[in-house]
C-alpha cells in the first residue's frame, strides 16, 4: 500500500494516513493513453473501408431534451475544472485554486442531484439500466441496443459512481475549510481527514481516466453522430436504424 498511500506522523507520533500517493496521477496517464492508443490501432485495423456510413441527412429524430443537453455541458464544465483546479498544484502550478475549485464542485452537485430528480420522475430510467441482455451486445454485431448502448450505459454507471465518491467525500472535506458560510473548525479527527484525502484523490483518478475515456469515444469518427446530438439534440433516421433497434427505442421526430 506504500506506493498508493502516504503516511504521516500526527502529534502523538501515531502514523495516520496523508491522502493519495500523486504518484498514481502518471500511473493512470501513461496505462489510459496506451490503452486509448492500442484501441485506436485495433479498430483502424479492423475497419472495413466498405462500409457504408449512415447519413446524417433527412428525417430528424429527437435524442437529448434541451435540459438534459445543459445538464450534460454544465457537468462537464464543472468536472474539468475540477481535476484542474485539483491537479494543478501538484503540477506545481501557483493559482488560487481552492475558491474556484469548491465552487465547482457546489455546482456539481447541484446538477447531478437535479439530473438524478429527472432521471427518476421525468425521464425513462429503466432504458438505462444494465440488464443481461445488454452484455450479449459487444459479442453479436446484429444485436443493437435501445437508446442506449452497452458501453453507454457501462460508462454511465461508471461515471455515476465515481462523480458520487467525488461528491460525497468533496463536501465532507469543504466542511473543514473556510467558507463564506461558516469559519473552519478543525472538527475532522487527523486520521479521518487522512482518509477523506485518499479516497478523494483515489476517486479523483478514477475519474481523470474516466473522462479521457469519454472524450476519446466521443471524438471518434463511427461516435461523432452522438457528440453532435449532445450539442444540437437530434441523430438523423438513417443514423438511428443503423444503430438502433427500433422496437426498443421509438423516438419522437425533432423540431
Amino acid at each position: 500500500m506504500g506506493e498508493i498511500v502516504r503516511y504521516k506522523r500526527d502529534v502523538w507520533g501515531e502514523e495516520v494516513i496523508l491522502g493519495v500517493s500523486w504518484d498514481l496521477l502518471w500511473v493512470v496517464a501513461v496505462a489510459v493513453l496506451i490503452l486509448l492508443a492500442a484501441h485506436a490501432i485495433i479498430m483502424a485495423a479492423l475497419a472495413n473501408k466498405k462500409m457504408d456510413k449512415p447519413s446524417a441527412e433527412g428525417r430528424r429524430v429527437l435524442r437529448h431534451e434541451v435540459v438534459d443537453r445543459l445538464f450534460h455541458w454544465i457537468m462537464a464544465a464543472s468536472v474539468l475544472v475540477l481535476m484542474a483546479t485539483g491537479v494543478a498544484p501538484i503540477l506545481g502550478l501557483r493559482i488560487a485554486w481552492l475558491n474556484i475549485h469548491w465552487i465547482a464542485g457546489l455546482l456539481l452537485t447541484f446538477v447531478v442531484i437535479a439530473h438524478i430528480v429527472r432521471s427518476l420522475f421525468w425521464q425513462d430510467f429503466k432504458s438505462m439500466i444494465l440488464g443481461p441482455g445488454d452484455f450479449a451486445e459487444p459479442f453479436d454485431s446484429a444485436k443493437k441496443p435501445g437508446k442506449y448502448s452497452f458501453e453507454q450505459k457501462g460508462m454511465h454507471w461508471a461515471v455515476t459512481v465515481v462523480v458520487l465518491a467525488v461528491i460525497a467525500t468533496g463536501l465532507l472535506l469543504f466542511l473543514q475549510i473556510d467558507s463564506p458560510f461558516w469559519d473552519r473548525t478543525n472538527s475532522m479527527p487527523e486520521d479521518q481527514l487522512g482518509l477523506m484525502f485518499l479516497l478523494h484523490g483515489l476517486s479523483t483518478l478514477a475519474l481523470i481516466a474516466l473522462v479521457a475515456t469519454h472524450i476519446y469515444f466521443a471524438i471518434r469518427p463511427e461516435k461523432l453522430f452522438y457528440t453532435r446530438s449532445m450539442v444540437s439534440g437530434w441523430i438523423s433516421e438513417d443514423e438511428m436504424t443503423a444503430n438502433h433497434d427500433t422496437s426498443r427505442w421509438s423516438p419522437k421526430e425533432a423540431d
